[in-house]
């Protein structure tokens, strides 16, 4: 798998925005990549050193429609901790 096949694309939520100020930063993942898979495409695209990754998979919830049950979909997170003094620029200098 190559670095962008890696990283699916970033998480934006309130609690991902204030994880930023801690040099964390949330990614969804391709499901079949592990820490150091992660690892190496973050520090490939975006040249920052990665100093710390945790995984989890977000499971899928019941919904309904109508009549219908079906499930959102699961998924896989990232969340990777920088090294200090160094940031990502997901959405450019917007701030």
């Amino acid at each position: 798998m190559t670095a962008h096949e890696i990283i699916i694309r970033p998480i934006v939520s309130e609690r991902s925005y204030a994880e930023m100020e801690q040099n964390r930063y949330t990614f969804e993942v391709h499901k079949d990549a592990n820490k150091y898979q992660i690892k190496d495409a973050i520090e490939e695209i975006f040249n920052v050193k990665v100093t710390r990754v945790n995984t989890l998979r977000v499971k899928p919830k019941t919904k309904r429609v109508r009549y219908v049950a079906g499930q959102t979909r699961s998924w896989k997170k990232a969340i990777v901790t920088v090294a200090e003094g160094q940031s990502i620029e997901i959405f450019g200098n917007q701030a």
